[in-house]
């Protein structure tokens, strides 16, 4: 029986967890010959699935399982189970955030997705966590019957020298000795590491991630010292110790890759990472794939060669117990999927439970549910993990428990101070191909994005171009200082369209950046997420400064032992005449991040993506 449906909505302006959906599936398509974490095909290119006369089914998968799930998709093809099948099928795997699919599914639209086929047949999130929400909020028919297929535990992985500086592997780390590390205004100093600087931990939006989610659970039964039984009193009772552990957090996101991907350049170069992040909390089978090279988890393509980093990630398996993703695989309810399709679905998600399955699993960092199958070679002390653990399993908690955590994050999370930088030159009035102008979309982008913010947080808003200038200097026309957002968000949404009628001239890049980034680091707090995001649609054409006098200034919190309140820049390449290559070294001096924004059309769904970072 299908959930019922209604006619899809399409609202006028989207929220930030909306856009982040439609970005998750419109932006990260992932088919057998696509990239991974965040890159891949476009989701409306309807080339994902070339007709070979086979029924076609998508599997919306979480982003770290779309290599593995690739495989089992081809050994499906020569199984009993396929065999069993009037007609062929072919089964394909689609990178959507498990937090983002649980959104939209509950939402009663369709797929965000113009090619029908890109519509899932299967998910498999990475919890039963996600279709527990989904049944509660919506139906439990639509998520149909969920059966686990694999496994893997959440722990905090750390640069192998820092985690041996807390007695690794020998003694026990618990959430509570990373929490005193991460008060004592020692830092790392605490244990005779002065050299490193302060406690840093990388976390994962837990709205959209699943290790964002369940840290948070852990950190509730930890504060409560239980081990299962964990209740939304409980949770309530742990905002304290949980508002403290946030504070040490460098930056929220969607997923670790991105994470991941800029801990291995830094060590790469030879850092160590020790500026960037101390430890981050992550799936076990994530760690793996960094270990072996393959710090965003992409498709490896054939040919590809990996090098593993220069400092291996060792996984702290927390003392207190470690929450794990029990990955699992249902055909959905929705009147999307036809009889066909849920035949070959299910003889898929059968498959994916027998020993033929289940002996691929570990060749790609995730544990078998069949203990008859060996682990192997890569779960091992080579690539940083011990196969005997966690010790202590923590046990799901109920679905009122979970809300109740997601709602307290809301309340505890680190709080922010956002310098947003618009780009207002000349080519910012060129058409996008769906009626706006870049200028459109990028006011609308931002717009949207302003219900993400607390009052608490700090935001402000700097436009720039030649031929302007304010007290923050030549070619920067601010509309909002940065302060507290307070009741403001009407003023500033209003403040935004007062852009469209703005001068447009040259572009001065580098020096609005600079003069950007020497207004933050003055006023940045080590208790706040300080950062500027940076929109440019093309090359610097008006700078007095270069781009490597810029890195220079801007690259010194990035050196070993950091500074104890970095300034991240988050640039977005803005259509195809941005440039990718200066703004990425921009974003890599400062251990920020760079969001491709190359489709124009997509801005705002490229803006909700940055801001969840925060």
């Amino acid at each position: 029986m299908s959930a019922p449906r209604t006619a899809r909505r399409i609202p006028a302006r989207r929220t930030p967890a909306a856009l982040a959906l439609a970005a998750a599936v419109a932006l990260v398509l992932t088919a057998c010959t696509a990239g991974g974490d965040d890159g891949g095909s476009d989701g409306g290119g309807g080339q994902a699935f070339p007709d070979d006369g086979c029924t076609h089914i998508t599997v919306a998968t979480s982003s770290e399982k779309v290599n593995m799930l690739d495989e089992l998709a081809k050994a499906f093809k020569d199984s009993p189970e396929h065999e069993g099948l009037d007609t062929c099928a072919t089964v394909r795997p689609t990178n959507v955030s498990s937090g983002n699919a649980t959104r939209f599914l509950t939402s009663g639209e369709d797929w965000p997705s113009d090619d029908r086929a890109l519509w899932p047949t299967l998910w498999s999130p990475a919890s039963t966590v996600w279709t527990d929400r989904v049944a509660a909020a919506a139906s439990a028919n639509l998520v149909g019957e969920p059966v686990s297929f694999t496994r893997t535990p959440v722990v905090f992985g750390m640069p192998e020298p820092m985690a041996t500086a807390l007695g690794w592997p020998d003694a026990p780390i618990s959430i509570t000795d990373l929490e005193n590390l991460c008060q004592d205004p020692e830092g790392w100093g605490s244990v005779g590491k002065d050299i490193w600087g302060a406690f840093k931990i990388s976390k994962t939006n837990p709205n959209t991630s699943t290790t964002g989610l369940s840290t948070i659970l852990m950190q509730s039964y930890e504060a409560t010292g239980k081990s299962e039984g964990l209740t939304a009193a409980d949770v309530e009772a742990s905002a304290d110790f949980s508002r403290v552990f946030e504070e040490c957090v460098i930056h929220y996101g969607d997923t670790t890759g991105n994470v991941l991907s800029t801990l291995y350049d830094e060590t790469q170069n030879g850092s160590n990472g020790s500026a960037y992040v101390s430890a981050v909390a992550l799936e076990e089978t994530s760690l793996l794939n960094y270990n072996q090279g393959n710090p965003d988890s992409h498709t490896v393509q054939p040919g590809e060669t990996l090098t593993p980093p220069k400092t291996k990630l060792v996984a702290v398996y927390p003392a207190g117990g470690s929450m794990w993703s029990d990955n699992p695989v249902t055909v959905l309810g929705a009147d999307w999927v036809t009889p066909e399709q849920r035949t070959a679905g299910e003889a898929f998600a059968a498959f994916l439970q027998t020993t033929a399955a289940q002996k691929i699993l570990p060749g790609y960092g995730f544990r078998p549910l069949d203990e008859s199958v060996p682990l192997g070679d890569l779960f091992t002390a080579k690539f940083g993990v011990d196969p005997a653990l966690p010790a202590v399993t923590l046990p799901k908690p109920d679905v009122d428990v979970i809300s109740t955590a997601i709602d307290q994050w809301t309340q505890v999370r680190k709080p922010s101070s956002v310098l947003e930088l618009i780009d207002i030159s000349g080519s910012m009035d060129d058409p996008i191909g769906d009626g706006r102008s870049r200028l459109d979309g990028a006011i609308e982008g931002a717009q949207t994005t302003l219900n993400h913010f607390r009052s608490t947080d700090e935001i402000g808003v700097w436009a720039f171009t030649t031929g302007i200038s304010s007290d923050a200097g030549d070619g920067i026309e601010v509309l909002r200082d940065v302060s507290a957002l307070g009741s403001d968000g009407e003023k500033l949404d209003s403040s935004l369209d007062d852009l469209r009628f703005a001068q447009r001239n040259g572009t001065p890049l580098y020096d609005s950046i600079l003069l950007a980034y020497e207004a933050m680091r003055d006023r940045a707090e080590p208790g706040r997420i300080n950062a500027i995001v940076v929109l440019s649609d093309g090359e610097d054409t008006d700078s007095r400064t270069s781009l490597d006098s810029l890195i220079a200034k801007i690259g010194k919190s990035t050196e070993e032992g950091g500074d104890d309140a970095p300034v991240r820049i988050f640039p977005i390449a803005y259509g195809e005449g941005a440039d990718t290559s200066a703004l990425q070294r921009i974003a890599d001096a400062t251990g920020g991040q760079l969001f491709d924004a190359s489709d124009a059309e997509r801005i705002d769904l490229v803006f909700a993506s940055v801001i969840n970072n925060f």
